[in-house]
């Protein structure tokens, strides 16, 4: 895992990376008072609000905080594996990084509002990274553990409609084997460090760099 992350990553985060940052204490003010605005909003103090969108209602607000310097840059998201290999992102970082996976599901894997998307991933960063693009483009997401057979891979495609799939070089030969009875499946997504025919490659598509078109999203 460590040679994939460290092959891209720092590609796309060039103009954002900054030394590496621990934590060094919790802004508890701002938190008790995000906490204190549900807590209203719960007890119909406040008005709901029409529309609500995680990715920028919540991550961008704390990316904007972060850049103004009134919160502690503390990392978004810190992954570890039992490795001891971690992949730690800013608001910032998870928030560009979001961004460039929604520009590659709307544009090369041509996923639009309402699509379905399955997810079949073990526990790695590229998981979270889907699920907040998700978030952005109103894709629908819909996790599966890296535990399935071909055969519940198969209901899950066939049940949900789902145009798209992404998993790992574990996975891709039970979804292959099912292909031909999955005929709302248009795109095939792979996690993993080489190619593989017939797939479009996560890795790949970030290199090539994908104009941030979500950059306000």
């Amino acid at each position: 895992m460590r040679s994939f992350v460290k092959s891209w990553i720092p590609q796309c985060l060039q103009i954002l990376r900054s030394p590496c940052r621990l934590f060094h204490g919790c802004n508890r003010l701002l938190t008790s008072q995000v906490i204190s605005y549900y807590d209203s909003v719960n007890r119909c103090e406040k008005e709901l609000p029409e529309y609500f969108n995680f990715a920028s209602d919540v991550l961008d607000k704390w990316s904007q905080l972060e850049k103004d310097g009134k919160r502690p840059a503390n990392p978004a998201f810190w992954w570890v594996n039992d490795e001891g290999e971690e992949v730690k992102w800013s608001f910032e970082e998870l928030g560009f990084l979001s961004r460039k996976t929604a520009n590659i599901l709307s544009e090369a894997c041509g996923l639009q509002r309402g699509d379905r998307m399955i997810a079949v991933l073990p526990r790695v960063p590229e998981w979270w990274l889907l699920n907040v693009a998700c978030m952005r483009t109103g894709i629908v997401f819909i996790p599966g553990t890296s535990q399935l057979t071909a055969k519940d891979i198969l209901y899950r495609l066939q049940a949900s409609k789902a145009k798209c799939i992404v998993t790992s070089d574990a996975l891709a030969p039970a979804v292959e084997s099912v292909m031909s009875e999955c005929h709302f499946l248009k795109t095939k997504l792979i996690v993993a460090k080489g190619s593989r025919d017939g797939w479009l490659n996560l890795k790949e598509l970030f290199v090539e760099g994908y104009v941030l078109k979500h950059e306000n999203m």
